[in-house]
């Protein structure tokens, strides 16, 4: 079994939200890729009382607690505090920090102020942990089962002392077997369709299974034990993929394959040497913004509303049919511009008999001399509207890149 792990974030930024918490995410990351089970996410704003009692409930029940923040030079930076009122660890001037502390400003040319010195006093007992990045210098200490680091809220001192301090501990301390992490990533379908596909996929046991969603894409998460068969691996990767379908764009955790979207996309134009064009209207600018950097974009065009965007090429509009209209457009763009695909993106508004508006989306592909399109219908504000539209669109071409069927 794995040795669990909790992260423990202190500020009272943090718990009223005015400060996103990205050092436990990154940790996490950092603490999972090593081979520990983390249990816990815990917040706490600057009170004595509330450290103290967290600590001590941490040092029963986890076998190591990374903790973040609170270790300033203000009067609201309680963390060494509260660590020497949890563990009776008396706090202790250390010269030697004192020593770097004063060291940093002098090589900025800037005077210390007296409160710096705080950052000097470590609970009796610890190892001091030298921050290079920073005036704090972070420490870390056993009590009960738990071995305990503390370190600055800065994120840049943060992964500094871990790279540099902590995770070399953790490796001689801990009997440490990676997890493997495979996820299934796709486009075009929710998260209860996915779930209803995979209802009759027998699981094992020891594979956690868990899914995310966000605007565009939604995740498969297969949790390995880092013991579990390869072959068995790859056989329920492939079970679980084929009972999902057309809608897997990319599988990560498996070899050296892209995973992200625009990187397959990317391996998939740049071989078959296709240019694009795309024009958009729905989305904005963003299906282009997507694509900066890759050198198959020869061309991107955003105007509304679509009698404009016909004249402008010369193409046949017609008030009722986005589909021809959009084909019409798209084939004189690509007569214009040279290039081997075109991409485009047609809207109309419509209202219900209850006035509520929504979008009559046609997304279209002309490339090979064929014309493909999918029409889909979107509510929601602009930002989510246009964030939608673009993975549309990305998601059509990926389809017809990687031969999936195109619903129309």
């Amino acid at each position: 079994m794995n040795p669990t792990l909790e992260i423990f974030s202190q500020g009272e930024e943090i718990v009223t939200g005015q400060v996103v918490d990205t050092n436990a995410v990154w940790l996490s990351q950092q603490a999972v890729a090593l081979g520990f089970t983390v249990t816990r996410h815990t917040a706490v704003g600057d009170k004595l009382d509330d450290l103290v009692q967290l600590l001590r409930d941490i040092a029963e029940r986890a076998d190591c607690c990374i903790c973040t923040g609170g270790l300033g030079p203000t009067s609201d930076d309680l963390t060494a505090a509260a660590v020497a009122a949890a563990f009776n660890a008396p706090l202790q001037f250390d010269e030697i920090a004192f020593a770097q502390i004063q060291q940093y400003f002098i090589n900025r040319n800037r005077v210390m102020a007296e409160c710096n010195r705080k950052q000097a006093m470590l609970p009796q007992g610890s190892i001091r942990l030298e921050n290079a990045v920073g005036t704090a210098p972070g420490f870390a200490l056993q009590t009960g089962k738990c071995w305990f680091a503390f370190v600055p809220g800065v994120p840049a001192e943060m992964k500094h002392l871990f790279l540099q301090h902590i995770k070399p501990v953790l490796l001689m301390r801990y009997i440490l077997k990676p997890s493997r992490l495979i996820t299934i990533k796709t486009l075009g379908i929710g998260e209860s369709d996915l779930q209803e596909r995979l209802r009759t996929v027998p699981v094992p046991a020891s594979v956690q299974l868990g899914f995310r969603a966000e605007i565009g894409e939604v995740q498969t998460k297969l949790l390995f034990p880092h013991d579990y068969p390869e072959q068995a691996l790859d056989n329920l990767v492939e079970t679980i993929t084929s009972a999902i379908g057309d809608a897997v764009f990319a599988v990560d955790g498996r070899g050296q394959q892209p995973s992200d979207l625009i990187a397959v996309l990317d391996q998939l134009m740049s071989a078959n040497r296709h240019s694009l064009a795309v024009v958009e209207s729905v989305s904005h600018g963003l299906i282009a913004a997507k694509l900066v950097g890759v050198n198959w974009l020869q061309c991107a065009l955003y105007e509304q509303p679509i009698i404009n965007l016909a004249q402008r090429f010369n193409a046949v509009y017609c008030p009722d049919d986005l589909r021809t209209t959009a084909g019409n457009i798209a084939r004189q763009v690509q007569s214009e511009s040279g290039v081997t695909a075109v991409l485009i993106q047609l809207m109309a508004e419509i209202n219900d008999k209850n006035d509520n508006k929504s979008l009559s989306v046609v997304t279209g592909l002309l490339i090979n001399d064929q014309f493909k399109h999918a029409a889909r219908t979107l509510n929601g504000d602009a930002k989510r509207t246009q964030q939608q539209a673009a993975f549309l669109a990305l998601d059509l071409l990926r389809r017809y890149l990687q031969g999936k069927k195109i619903a129309a």
